[in-house]
C-alpha cells in the first residue's frame, strides 16, 4: 500500500468519524430541547369592563279582535271587532311613558297595536310594564282576551290555535322599531317541520304589524307550533285564535309568545271552571300541547293543584318525535286552579289549553309558560275579571316573594314552598312590582268570570343592561 493510499483512506475515517459524531450531536441536541421546558411569555389580552349606554325599554301591544271576512264582496278585508283597552305603568318615580299606534292591518284603524316606550333615567334603563284586554259579543267571535305587552324578540315560539275547520286564527307580526324585519315561520304539524310560501321572507316595515292567516300556512292541521325567526330587526309575534262550533261562536284568545324552548317548562294559572262529569265533560277541557322541536324525547307533565301538596299530583308520561307536537289531555281535574309543569331531557315547548265549556257563551284560553323571574319586575293587570296571580316554585328551597302595587295601594309578602304554588288576589287595571329576592319563581296572571277566560305569564325586567367584556 503506498503512502497515498494510506493517507487518503485516514482522511476518509476522519470525515467518517467526524459526520457520525456531529449526527449524535444533533440527535442528543434535538430529545433534549424537546424534553426539556422552554422559557414562555405570557401575555394576558388587556380587557376592559363596559356597561353599555342605556337605551329605551320598548314594548308591543298586540292591539284590538280582529275580524277576517266580514264582507262578502271584500273576503280579504280585516275589521276591528273589538278594542283593546291598555294598561301602562312604569317605576314609582320615573316619567310617565309614551305610546304611539303601528300601522294595523285593519282597514278602519279603530284599534291598532300600539308600541310603549320608557327613556332612560339616571343612566338606567326603565322598567315599564302593559298589558290589555277586549271583550267582543258578536256572531262570529265571541269572548274575553288578554295578553301582555312584550318586547320585540330576534326568536320566538306561539304554541296554540288551530287550522282546522271552524278555527280562524291569525298570526299576528309586529315591528316597533325603526329597521325593518324579515320573518320566517316555520311551522310544526303532524308532518313534522315545514316552512311554507306563505311564511317565509315577510317583510315587517318599522312601526307596522301584519297578519298571516294561520289556514294560509298548514291548511287543516289541529295541532300547529309555530317557530318564528326575524333577521334584520326583532318583531313582537302573537297569534289571535277563535273557534266556531256550528255557527256558535265558542271563545277567542290572544296567544303571547314563549322566548325560549327548555327542557322545563312551568304553566302557572290554569284555570278549571267545570268538575268532571258537567256539560260537555265529554270533550276535552284541558289539553297541553307539546313540541320537542330537536330529539325524541319522553316528557312528564304533572298538574298540581294550588295549595296541595306536591305529591298530590298523579304525572302522565308522554313520548314526544322530534317536530311533531303532541296534544295530551289532562282529564278529571277538579274546579281550581293549577300548575302544569312539563320536564324532559331535551328542550320542549308547551302551554295549556282550557275552556269554560262547549255551548253558547263559552270562552276559552291558551296558558303558556313562565319563564323564571329572578330580579325585580313590573307587570301589569288589564281590564276586565279580578285577576289572580299564581307564583309557582318548582326549586327545591323556599321562596318569599313580595308583590307590591306602584301607586301604594297593595303590599303583599307571600313564602312558596318548593315545588308548591300559592296565589295573590290583586285588582285591574293596576301596576305591581314582583321581587322573588333572586329565587327561580315563576308567575302568572289570569281572569276567569261569567264567560271569560285569559291569563298570561310575568316575565322578568328587560331593563337591567348587563357588563360587556371588551378587548381593545
Amino acid at each position: 500500500m503506498s503512502d497515498r493510499r494510506v493517507f487518503r483512506w485516514a482522511t476518509t475515517s476522519a470525515r467518517l468519524l467526524a459526520g457520525t459524531l456531529v449526527a449524535v450531536a444533533f440527535v442528543v441536541g434535538v430529545v433534549t430541547a424537546v424534553s426539556i421546558p422552554w422559557p414562555t411569555v405570557a401575555r394576558e389580552p388587556v380587557a376592559i369592563a363596559a356597561t353599555p349606554a342605556p337605551s329605551e325599554s320598548i314594548l308591543a301591544c298586540t292591539g284590538g279582535l280582529l275580524a277576517l271576512g266580514r264582507d262578502s264582496e271584500d273576503l280579504g278585508r280585516i275589521e276591528t271587532a273589538a278594542p283593546q283597552t291598555v294598561t301602562i305603568g312604569v317605576t314609582a318615580g320615573a316619567p310617565d311613558p309614551t305610546s304611539a299606534p303601528m300601522a294595523s292591518p285593519a282597514q278602519d284603524a279603530i284599534s291598532p297595536p300600539i308600541s310603549v316606550v320608557a327613556e332612560p333615567i339616571d343612566g338606567a334603563r326603565t322598567d315599564v310594564a302593559a298589558s290589555g284586554s277586549s271583550t267582543v259579543t258578536a256572531d262570529d267571535l265571541r269572548g274575553f282576551a288578554a295578553s301582555a305587552c312584550r318586547p320585540a324578540l330576534m326568536e320566538s315560539w306561539l304554541v296554540g290555535g288551530s287550522a282546522a275547520t271552524g278555527a280562524a286564527d291569525v298570526v299576528l307580526l309586529a315591528n316597533p322599531g325603526t329597521v325593518p324585519a324579515t320573518v320566517q315561520l316555520t311551522v310544526y304539524g303532524a308532518g313534522g317541520s315545514q316552512v311554507p310560501a306563505g311564511g317565509s321572507d315577510l317583510v315587517v316595515a318599522p312601526g307596522t304589524q301584519i297578519v298571516v292567516p294561520l289556514a294560509g300556512l298548514l291548511l287543516g292541521e289541529e295541532s300547529p307550533v309555530i317557530r318564528v325567526t326575524a333577521v334584520g330587526a326583532p318583531v313582537q309575534a302573537a297569534l289571535q285564535t277563535s273557534i266556531t262550533r256550528t255557527l256558535l261562536a265558542g271563545g277567542v284568545d290572544q296567544v303571547g309568545p314563549i322566548a325560549v324552548a327548555e327542557p322545563q317548562q312551568v304553566i302557572p294559572g290554569v284555570t278549571v271552571t267545570q268538575n268532571p262529569g258537567a256539560e260537555g265533560a265529554s270533550e276535552a277541557a284541558t289539553l297541553v300541547r307539546l313540541l320537542s322541536p330537536n330529539a325524541d324525547t319522553t316528557a312528564t307533565i304533572t298538574a298540581s293543584p294550588i295549595g296541595a301538596a306536591p305529591q298530590a299530583a298523579v304525572p302522565t308520561t308522554v313520548p314526544l318525535t322530534a317536530g311533531i307536537p303532541t296534544e295530551v289531555e289532562l282529564g278529571g281535574l277538579a274546579v281550581g286552579q293549577y300548575t302544569v309543569e312539563v320536564t324532559a331531557q331535551a328542550a320542549v315547548v308547551a302551554s295549556v289549553w282550557q275552556t269554560t265549556g262547549f255551548g253558547e257563551g263559552a270562552d276559552f284560553a291558551w296558558y303558556t309558560s313562565a319563564p323564571v323571574v329572578a330580579a325585580p319586575s313590573l307587570f301589569a293587570t288589564p281590564p276586565g275579571p279580578v285577576p289572580v296571580l299564581t307564583l309557582a316554585n318548582p326549586t327545591a328551597d323556599d321562596i318569599t316573594v313580595t308583590v307590591d302595587s306602584v301607586d301604594g295601594s297593595f303590599t303583599s309578602e307571600v313564602t312558596v314552598a318548593p315545588g308548591q304554588s300559592e296565589i295573590v288576589r290583586l285588582a285591574a287595571r293596576t301596576v305591581y312590582m314582583m321581587d322573588a329576592g333572586g329565587g327561580g319563581i315563576r308567575a302568572g296572571v289570569s281572569q276567569t268570570g261569567d264567560g271569560a277566560l285569559a291569563g298570561f305569564p310575568v316575565w322578568p325586567s328587560d331593563a337591567a343592561a348587563r357588563q360587556i367584556v371588551v378587548y381593545p
